[in-house]
C-alpha cells in the first residue's frame, strides 16, 4: 500500500491519538483503538520499510528509469560540470552507513521511520570533483524523476556521513525508495532525503524545496523521538514482571537515556539501552517492571540525547517542523 502524507496521517495515527487522548483526558476512549505489540529490530526490511510520496503516483514517472539510460547531472557553482551514468556511480569510492530515516509526518509513537544499511558513494567527495565554487555555495538542489525538489545547506551537504545511496540493506535500491539512486542526510526528515535522483545543483541562494513552498520547514531537523512498541496499547499484562521494549532516535544526536514513568510524570525509571550499531540509527530500549497492584495503568516514555537535550512533553501538530510529544499507553493489569 502506498500511503501520500494525508493518507499516511489518517491510517497511522489512530492509535496515537488513542494514547493521547487518554493522556490529556484521562478517558477510556482509546480502548477502541487498542495497539497490539509490535516486533522490535534494528533492522527494517525493505518491503516493511515505510513509504510516503508527495504525490498519489510517483512511480508513473519513475517505474521506467533504466539504469544504463538514468543519468545524474551535477551543476550549478561548479567549475566543472559532471553527468554520470549508473556505472559512473558504481565505479566511485563507496561506504556503508546505518541511518534511520524518518518522515516529518511521524505522530508520537508513530511507525514511518525505518532503519536501513545504506551504501552510496559520498557527496562532499561527487562535488569536490566538480569543483564546487565554496564561496558561491550557499544551498544544494536535488531534483527527483518525480518532479520533486528539495535543498539542504551547503555546509551540511559537505559533511562526511550525507551519502547518495545506491543499495539498501544489500539489495539494489527498490523503486519504492529511490531507485537507481536517493540522497540519505542523516538526522534530517525524509522531506529532504530526495529519492529518484536525476539533478544536484549548488546553488547561490536560499532555494525553498516543494513543502517549504507549502509553509512546511526548511530546516528539517528531527527532534527526539521514543516509541514503547510492547506491551501494545491496552494490552492486558500478568505476572510479577512486565517486560517493556521500545526504540529511541535523537535525529542528528544519538541517544544517551531513556526512561519511563508509571505515575504520568511525578517520576521517571530509567530504561536499559542496546548498544546501537550506529551514531545515526535508532536505539532499542528494554525495562522490566514490577507493578504494585492490578488496574489500568498509564506509561509514557522520552529519550535524552548525548547533548543533554530531554524530549518535550509539549504536543504539537506535524506542520510545519514535525510533531512533537511524549508515546503514551494504557496496559491493565491482572492478577498472575
Amino acid at each position: 500500500m502506498r500511503l501520500t502524507r494525508r493518507k499516511f496521517l489518517t491510517v497511522s495515527g489512530l492509535g496515537v491519538l488513542a494514547g493521547l487522548k487518554s493522556l490529556t483526558t484521562g478517558c477510556d476512549f482509546g480502548r477502541m483503538f487498542a495497539v497490539p505489540p509490535r516486533e522490535t529490530v534494528y533492522f527494517t526490511p525493505n518491503d516493511k520499510f515505510y513509504v510516503v510520496n508527495y504525490m498519489d503516483s510517483p512511480y508513473t514517472l519513475t517505474r521506467d528509469l533504466d539504469q544504463e539510460q538514468w543519468r545524474l547531472v551535477v551543476k550549478g557553482e561548479v567549475a566543472r560540470p559532471l553527468t554520470l551514468g549508473w556505472r559512473d556511480i558504481l565505479n566511485r569510492e563507496s561506504f556503508d552507513q546505518i541511518s534511520t530515516l524518518m518522515c516529518i509526518d511521524t505522530l508520537p509513537g508513530g511507525t514511518s521511520l525505518g532503519n536501513a544499511i545504506w551504501r552510496g558513494i559520498s557527496l562532499k567527495a561527487l562535488l569536490q570533483d566538480a569543483g564546487v565554487d565554496e564561496a558561491n555555495a550557499r544551498d544544494v538542489i536535488f531534483r527527483g524523476a518525480d518532479g520533486y525538489d528539495d535543498s539542504i545547506p551547503f555546509s551540511r551537504a559537505m559533511q562526511d556521513n550525507v551519502m547518495l545511496a545506491y543499495l539498501m540493506n544489500g539489495e539494489k535500491l527498490p523503486k519504492a525508495h529511490g531507485f537507481p539512486l536517493r540522497l540519505v542526510v542523516p538526522g534530517l526528515y525524509g522531506i529532504k532525503n530526495v529519492k529518484w535522483l536525476v539533478e544536484i545543483e549548488v546553488y547561490n541562494g536560499d532555494y525553498k524545496g516543494y513543502w517549504q513552498r507549502k509553509g512546511w520547514t526548511d530546516d528539517g531537523t528531527i527532534h527526539i523521538f521514543s516509541r514503547i512498541d510492547s506491551p501494545g496499547h491496552y494490552q492486558t499484562v500478568t505476572g510479577p514482571s512486565v517486560h517493556f521494549r521500545g526504540i529511541a532516535f535523537g535525529g542528528p544526536h544519538s541517544i544517551r537515556q531513556v526512561q519511563l514513568t508509571f505515575d504520568q510524570g511525578r517520576t521517571w525509571q530509567e530504561a536499559e539501552i542496546e548498544p546501537p550499531p550506529s551514531p545515526y540509527s535508532w536505539v532499542i530500549w528494554n525495562y522490566h517492571w514490577k507493578p504494585s497492584k492490578p488496574g489500568k495503568v498509564m506509561v509514557a516514555v522520552r529519550a535524552i540525547d548525548v547533548t543533554g537535550t530531554v524530549q518535550t512533553s509539549e504536543i504539537t501538530r506535524p506542520q510545519p517542523s514535525g510533531a512533537t510529544g511524549l508515546h503514551t499507553i494504557v496496559i491493565e493489569v491482572r492478577e498472575a
